[in-house]
């Protein structure tokens, strides 16, 4: 398959470059900026992408690749673009100047095009692009042309076109850029000659291939979470081997209202699918009882879901195979561009499960993106409200109750979260929202009721909007249904008697409270 490089130089947004490429139909991957040169000739990259960064190309612990990139890339005819400290990479490393702006650049700006080139083909002058930079071209490498420009910007973009060398100093991946995805599109079918085949139905047919090879005769267990990635993993693996497949569904008790019963019956009326259902609610609560930390909730909860389900996994004698619904941010946000990054929060994944198992991973989502999981999920019969659904956190409800759980506190919120949900979809709001649940707060307050003094919790409802989650801003939900829902949770939810809206964005909060 046509493949696109992107390097990652540390961008905050690189993910969006491979979206961005993907959505235009071409595969890419993204690799560090310290690949190896053999590495990357083995790819047989169609086309290079250098990506943005918060660096400076002349400090002395720049990222820069630790071979001729230019040079390699010229040999074995590989066209490349430079995003914003790709484009300052790519003068640098070729003998132009990069040097402190006088005047930083943040935000839009008006690109004027100075040059024809196929990279701006079917974009108009004056196209309004975004900045962040505060270091500019101040001359460029022997063999190079500006062609394009802003007022604060007089090198904006650069050719070298018998080279076929490119770079811009704005961000195209980003959705503030308006033409930002003609320009990438441009350059992978017109500068790099790829065709569109990276669509959910070459993607299924390729996957179930090599299920097929790699499984052969052996037994495949699927841990079943009951959101999407996991649920569309199934369908696809149920499609390629059948009755090979066995899944299980460990409900921890810190499910939403009735979760396990739509999971079964999901696969039951869609893909006459049977799952192994273990109810370990008492065991899951039992660890948890006393505990209030985030960080030890979150802890208990992976350890306690590896005992239960090493425990059922035993039962399928035949089992070679454990298959999870491992997404590419996962995989990419494990590999470090300048170092570890600090831990916000444990992730709950069934990765941790212990090695004397003797399983060996599947994971056929492992270069998906969430967006092109649900468009397999469709292509292959997952119901839309189901592929739809709003993502939800592997600990559940454990981290959305604040301080200690308990049954009652759960079965609290779980009535809150579904009248939340229930009038967001009467409002036609739900797919607006990336997403949305209530939290209960470990906050008591007075209230009156029917003239009698009530002592009951609050409940927080929160929304946000998002590409990815990486970062996040809180849906500016109309004040008519928010009147609505507090109505609703007050009168129906015993146990809470006042209802606050969650404002706050990612940075600085996180979409979770816990």
């Amino acid at each position: 398959m046509q493949t696109i490089i992107i390097l990652d130089f540390g961008s905050q947004v690189t993910q969006l470059i491979a979206r961005r490429i993907r959505e235009s139909g071409v595969y890419c991957e993204i690799h560090p900026y310290t690949i190896q040169q053999d590495t990357l000739l083995s790819l047989q990259p169609k086309g290079i992408i250098l990506s943005g960064g918060p660096s400076s190309v002349y400090a002395d612990d720049a990222p820069i690749p630790h071979f001729d990139l230019f040079a390699f890339a010229e040999q074995n005819s590989i066209p490349v673009l430079g995003i914003c400290y790709g484009l300052q990479l790519t003068a640098f490393m070729n003998g132009g100047s990069v040097n402190r702006s006088s005047k930083r650049e943040f935000g839009r700006a008006e690109l004027h095009i100075n040059t024809i080139d196929p990279l701006f083909e079917g974009i108009t002058d004056h196209s309004i692009v975004w900045m962040s930079h505060g270091d500019s071209l101040t001359s460029l490498p022997d063999g190079f042309e500006i062609i394009a420009h802003t007022e604060n910007a007089p090198i904006c973009a650069i050719r070298n076109i018998h080279r076929n060398i490119r770079g811009v100093q704005f961000h195209p991946e980003v959705h503030h850029t308006d033409d930002g995805k003609i320009m990438l599109s441009n350059f992978v079918h017109k500068i790099c000659g790829c065709d569109a085949e990276w669509s959910a139905d070459n993607v299924i047919e390729s996957k179930l291939k090599s299920i097929k090879e790699k499984v052969g005769s052996g037994g495949v267990i699927c841990a079943l979470s009951g959101g999407v990635d996991s649920t569309v993993a199934a369908v696809l693996l149920h499609k390629a081997i059948g009755d090979q497949l066995h899944c299980i569904h460990v409900d921890s008790g810190l499910m939403r209202n009735n979760e396990s019963n739509t999971l079964k019956d999901l696969f039951a009326k869609h893909f006459s699918m049977s799952i192994d259902i273990v109810d370990a609610s008492d065991l899951f609560l039992g660890r948890l009882k006393g505990i209030s930390d985030p960080e030890q909730k979150r802890k208990i909860i992976g350890t306690t879901f590896i005992d239960v389900f090493e425990k059922e996994a035993k039962t399928f004698g035949n089992a070679k195979f454990l298959a999870q619904g491992t997404l590419y941010p996962d995989v990419i946000e494990s590999i470090s561009v300048k170092g570890p990054s600090v831990t916000i929060k444990s992730h709950h994944n069934v990765g941790g499960l212990p090695e004397h198992m003797n399983l060996e991973l599947i994971e056929p989502f492992r270069e998906l993106f969430k967006d092109e999981v649900r468009a397999i999920g469709k292509a292959l019969g997952v119901p839309d409200w189901f592929v739809n659904r709003h993502p939800f956190p592997g600990p559940g409800l454990a981290i959305r109750v604040l301080g200690e759980i308990s049954h009652k506190s759960l079965d609290i919120l779980r009535k809150a979260d579904e009248i939340y949900l229930e009038e967001i979809q009467n409002a036609g709001l739900y797919d607006d929202i990336w997403q949305a649940f209530a939290v209960l707060l470990p906050v008591q307050s007075v209230g009156v009721m029917g003239d009698e003094r009530t002592y009951e919790n609050t409940c927080a409802l929160r929304a946000v909007t998002s590409v990815d989650g990486m970062t996040a801003d809180w849906f500016p939900m109309p004040y008519s249904i928010l009147a609505i829902i507090s109505n609703r949770i007050i009168n129906e939810v015993r146990g809470i008697n006042r209802v606050t809206y969650d404002i706050s964005s990612k940075p600085p909060a996180t979409i979770e409270w816990e």
